[in-house]
């Protein structure tokens, strides 16, 4: 199996549009990121979890030329306004697999009628076969996938696990139920967004207290905000088994 990072930045990305924050001027590769996205493959299968305003840019640069589907963890625009953007894959496949809770398909079909809507749909526009998850597992070909239920601030969202890794991005809390379908992960991949607390997201100290509670053998940070700092001096802080992700990050596991 391989991980591909497509983008491990904010809602805005990084550089925010018209900053003058330090690591917004860095020249250093690894703090420039794109909205975030993971690409999961693994034998001729290739999902995405989300695809937001960037989609387009991240198939072109990790330079992919076919998906099996999209997962959703929910429906804020940086995590599905590049749904447009499947068309090509749409034209080779037909209808492309979406997998989303139902109130968040609900919600794509609404801002997205004119895909969703077969009696008004709009020429060229891509077509999706939609597929509703609940909090229960799935499988997607040979691989099992189990949604995990978080919070983002009131709003309940789906993280994945499959195998021993686990996907969670947009966290601020998650109950006892919930953690314990996260027990025994090799990785885990969550968010940490800056050093302040945030209404909706994990700082970087509740992350790393949940990592400390959970016990991953390896842990990934993401959906990182220009107000963490610099990747490299971020890195030097982190206990050991805990790495700053960055856009093009590729994970291979055995």
């Amino acid at each position: 199996m391989k991980i591909t990072f497509l983008g491990t930045g904010t809602s805005q990305g990084i550089p925010v549009i018209g900053s003058s924050h330090p690591v917004c001027l860095s020249q250093d590769k690894r703090d420039k990121r794109l909205r975030v996205s993971i690409l999961i493959e693994w034998d001729e299968n290739v999902y995405v979890i989300d695809c937001g305003p960037d989609f387009r840019c991240q198939m072109l640069r990790a330079n992919v030329s076919k998906i099996n589907g999209v997962l959703f963890t929910h429906e804020h625009s940086d995590h599905t306004a590049g749904l447009d953007d499947i068309r090509p894959f749409s034209f080779q496949l037909g209808n492309v697999p979406i997998y989303a809770k139902k109130r968040v398909m609900e919600n794509l079909a609404y801002r997205f009628d004119y895909i969703f809507n077969d009696e008004n749909k709009y020429p060229g526009a891509p077509s999706v076969q939609q597929n509703i998850i609940e909090n229960k597992e799935f499988k997607l070909n040979n691989l099992a996938f189990l949604p995990i239920e978080v919070n983002h601030g009131l709003l309940k969202i789906f993280g994945y696990r499959f195998n021993n890794i686990a996907y969670l991005t947009d966290v601020k809390t998650i109950n006892i139920e919930e953690k314990e379908k996260l027990k025994n992960l090799d990785i885990l991949i969550i968010n940490a967004i800056r050093y302040k607390p945030h209404h909706s997201h994990l700082n970087l100290e509740e992350a790393l207290a949940l990592i400390e509670e959970l016990q991953p053998k390896q842990t990934y940070l993401t959906h990182i905000s220009h107000h963490l700092g610099f990747h490299e001096e971020v890195q030097k802080i982190l206990p050991k088994n805990v790495f700053l992700a960055y856009d093009e990050l590729v994970l291979e596991i055995d």
